[in-house]
């Protein structure tokens, strides 16, 4: 089976069985580059703390973000 077959299946899943198959393919990869990966997160979160912070990026309610992604997926 290809990847591109493996996905393919992988996506007909439902969402929680997804959500599962996602964690362990994360959970599997090479820890050196998961440390790398968390400083990479750890410096895109800073980076956005201060921009909020500056007064650079407004924020919005979380259940307004969330609507906002329904919205997006659904239109």
């Amino acid at each position: 089976m290809t990847a591109a077959q493996l996905a393919e299946e992988a996506l007909a899943l439902p969402a929680s069985a997804r959500a599962e198959l996602a964690d362990k393919l994360v959970e599997s990869l090479d820890p050196a580059e998961d440390v790398s990966l968390r400083q990479l997160w750890a410096a895109e979160a800073l980076k956005r703390r201060d921009e909020v912070r500056s007064g650079h990026v407004q924020t919005i309610p979380g259940a307004e973000a969330l609507q906002r992604a329904r919205d997006a997926a659904s239109g």
